[in-house]
């Protein structure tokens, strides 16, 4: 009875795990506002539970029973992993360009605080 049910919430935990990896994939670069600490905090949660459940159980019995779905979750990870650093990319990009235009505008012909410094002296 005690495996059963422990197999049930190792499968329920799992396909939790793999609707917030869904989520999250279906909406990286798609909403600018999307929250990844918060769908970092669920995809945790998720992995802290799991890691609960299936300390006591045999691995290859784990693999045996969930083998399917985990190999999905991998899937969707890779996408994932893909996503999240692409968005980052993206971000530090846009940074990048938000700092170059700022020093554009303070490079408007007039001297800078340093150089005016220097010029003082």
């Amino acid at each position: 009875m005690e495996i059963v049910n422990n197999d049930y919430r190792i499968q329920a935990v799992l396909g939790r795990l793999e609707a917030v990896i869904d989520n999250e994939n279906a909406r990286i670069g798609k909403e600018p506002d999307f929250d990844f600490k918060l769908s970092n905090a669920h995809k945790s949660r998720c992995l802290y539970e799991l890691t609960m459940l299936i300390r006591d159980v045999e691995s290859p019995k784990i693999a045996e029973v969930h083998r399917q779905q985990i190999l999905d979750i991998k899937e969707k990870l890779a996408i994932n992993t893909r996503r999240v650093e692409a968005s980052m990319k993206a971000v530090k990009a846009v940074v990048e360009l938000l700092k170059d235009a700022q020093k554009n505008a303070e490079d408007d012909g007039t001297y800078s605080l340093q150089q005016f410094a220097r010029e003082a002296q």
